[in-house]
């Protein structure tokens, strides 16, 4: 999956010859700063939220299992690149190639959210929603913001912990092997990603991030 990264960028040079640092944001690039503070908002309102679920559900039982710590320098190395590439494919290529065919954004949001929810294969209609209102929530956080990092930041986040917490309750193989939940835990899950996005937003409009491209800078300059 981390391939995606790579194709995106080809087929943003080769394809669209367009610098693929246009895929990230608007400025153009990653904008390091709103990511790290997403990050952090993603990393207190995600768990926070998933402690109260467990609470409300079935508590935690802890146990590491065998292997843990050899899966959890994996996991981290390699599941940031997976979030990111799954968000730059969906969030960022797929949506802007189906926004430039129509001119209204909720085309986009729309129809790449449920491109990204069908990509996760079989699963019960809980899951599914589940995915679907994280890419809506994510989808909708490029285009008020301008770009990939609140996605990217939250997208990281839970996957990192779901296989940290899975390793040190059940099994990692078994939250791989996971094919659906219920709607309790589907609408802590989105409740959750909901608050993380309201967040990631007021802190958008409080750095006053840009949010729509200069075309001066994507364009050649007019003859003199």
């Amino acid at each position: 999956i981390a391939m995606l990264i790579p194709i995106c960028w080809l087929l943003m040079t080769m394809v669209h010859s367009v610098a693929p640092r246009w895929l990230s944001s608007v400025q153009p690039g990653v904008r390091w700063r709103y990511l790290l503070i997403c990050l952090g908002i993603a990393v207190v309102t995600l768990n926070g939220v998933l402690l109260i679920s467990s609470a409300v559900t079935e508590p935690l039982n802890l146990g590491v299992q065998n292997g843990f710590w050899g899966f959890l320098i994996v996991i981290v190395l390699t599941s940031p690149l997976q979030a990111a590439a799954e968000e730059m494919f969906f969030r960022g290529y797929l949506m802007q190639a189906l926004g430039s065919l129509v001119r209204q954004p909720w085309f986009g949001v729309v129809v790449s959210s449920v491109v990204f929810a069908f990509f996760h294969g079989t699963q019960n209609l809980a899951l599914f929603a589940d995915r679907l209102a994280f890419g809506l929530l994510a989808a909708i956080l490029v285009w008020r913001t301008g770009g990939l990092e609140a996605g990217i930041a939250a997208h990281v986040v839970n996957n990192v912990f779901a296989y940290l917490i899975a390793g040190l309750t059940t099994s990692i193989a078994a939250l791989r092997a996971i094919r659906g939940i219920d709607w309790v835990d589907a609408g802590f899950d989105v409740g959750g990603f909901a608050l993380f996005a309201v967040l990631a937003y007021l802190v958008a409009r409080r750095m006053k991030l840009q949010t729509t491209v200069n075309l001066s800078l994507v364009r050649p300059a007019p003859a003199p």
